[in-house]
């Protein structure tokens, strides 16, 4: 099945205080959706009002990005938080991004964890209801950015949310669609050559080879191309520029 338009996200904002991780200028000039840090697990009030006034400045969505409390590991490290407090804690930085959003014109328009989080609420039930019920507090009904057939997805069509399947164009595959570990071995592709014509694939077909080297199905409406990669700009300029010339209109799910 081709596919007409596909939107282009990245993880950005991701710096604390004078530290800067993405080129968050440069991205927000050739995705459509920007997953903004909320402080959890990077990201400050300065960093967080910068960019969403630049994202705004071009047209770019603005997303919550949500994390475990774990600026020491870059919300990458695992943890068990009460349902409850994660709850609280998904509202408490959709929120605070929100302050900044609407300062500059505008508001989020969408919420997608981060990191372990986002592994974890791929089959954990339970932390995914949490996640949800942090979306349902701020009195939005958000769209949420997710791996298709997750946990997440399900708890969020049970509670009338709207899903947004993801794909993403660097990261290794399993063949239930999961994404590998990033501590296992290819888990993050980086020849940039193969990141570009699986872009296309996925984009025009829904089909991504698993590291197995079996295709799998990637029902995606939003491409993931991470801004914390060495060359990440530039990358990320190559794929929009070979969807657009494969006929595929980049623009955003919102």
């Amino acid at each position: 099945m081709t596919r007409a338009s596909i939107d282009l996200n990245a993880d950005l904002g991701e710096g604390f205080g004078r530290w800067r991780l993405t080129d968050d200028e440069e991205l927000l000039s050739v995705v459509t959706s920007a997953n903004v840090a909320c402080g959890f697990h990077a990201g400050d009030a300065v960093t967080m009002r910068r960019v969403c006034a630049l994202a705004a400045e071009r047209g770019v969505r603005i997303g919550a990005q949500v994390s475990y409390r774990d600026l020491a590991g870059f919300g990458r490290r695992s943890m068990d938080v009460p349902a409850d407090e994660l709850a609280a804690e998904v509202a408490y930085q959709i929120g605070a991004l929100e302050v900044f959003a609407r300062a500059a014109g505008t508001r989020v328009s969408y919420v997608k964890p981060h990191g372990a989080l986002y592994n974890r609420v791929v089959h954990d039930e339970r932390q995914a209801e949490a996640v949800v019920e942090g979306v349902l507090l701020t009195g939005e009904r958000l769209p949420l950015l997710g791996l298709p057939g997750s946990a997440l997805h399900a708890a969020a069509g049970q509670a009338g949310l709207p899903v947004v399947a993801e794909a993403f164009a660097d990261r290794a595959y399993e063949q239930d669609g999961t994404l590998v570990p990033r501590g296992r071995e290819g888990s993050v592709l980086t020849d940039p050559d193969a990141v570009v014509e699986r872009s296309v694939a996925m984009a025009r077909f829904g089909v991504v080879t698993s590291h197995c080297g079996r295709p799998v199905g990637v029902r995606a409406r939003s491409l993931c191309l991470h801004g914390d990669t060495a060359g990440a700009v530039e990358l990320a300029q190559r794929v929009r520029g070979r969807l657009e010339e494969s006929g595929i209109r980049v623009e955003a799910f919102v």
